[in-house]
């Protein structure tokens, strides 16, 4: 959800965000649903925010290390998981796989919402509410984490 809300921010509603993310992926710490595509009850909820299916395409995969190279930030939706791809990192560039200089940034999505180090809910036993709490935060954390980009004027994946 939080991938297909970000790309409609950013290619959709604010006029000179496009240029300033050139890359915009969505993954898992394990590989529970790899392959699979977003849960119905995501597809819905995107729908009635109009964010439709034609626009926002996945299939889910797991976190690969190459991640750490290929973005600049990695956004992490809990704590459980940022603590992860945290240790994850220190342990690549620890081995020399990783430069720390090259290592995309690992924070909480949450930092950018507006209420300090907020975790998003995994909407996922919840029921339709729990996927419109989700999809509420994300468009938050989105949209703070955009507005930081248009006033730092940088573009970065």
């Amino acid at each position: 959800m939080a991938e297909g809300v970000f790309r409609h921010i950013t290619n959709h509603t604010r006029p000179n965000a496009h240029p300033m993310i050139s890359s915009i992926d969505s993954c898992g710490t394990a590989a529970y649903h790899a392959g699979e595509p977003p849960d119905p009850r995501t597809l819905s909820v995107l729908k009635s925010h109009n964010i439709t299916s034609s626009f926002y395409k996945h299939q889910a995969r797991k976190f690969r290390s190459s991640d750490f190279k290929d973005f600049d930030y990695i956004f992490p939706m809990d704590v459980a998981n940022e603590e992860d791809l945290l240790s994850l990192r220190r342990r690549l560039i620890k081995k020399g796989e990783l430069k720390e200089e090259e290592a995309g940034e690992v924070m909480l999505f949450g930092v950018w919402g507006g209420k300090g180090k907020e975790e998003v809910d995994d909407p996922y036993y919840g029921g339709n509410k729990g996927f419109e709490i989700a999809y509420e935060q994300v468009e938050r954390f989105s949209n703070g984490f955009v507005k930081m980009l248009e006033e730092r004027g940088q573009g970065r994946n």
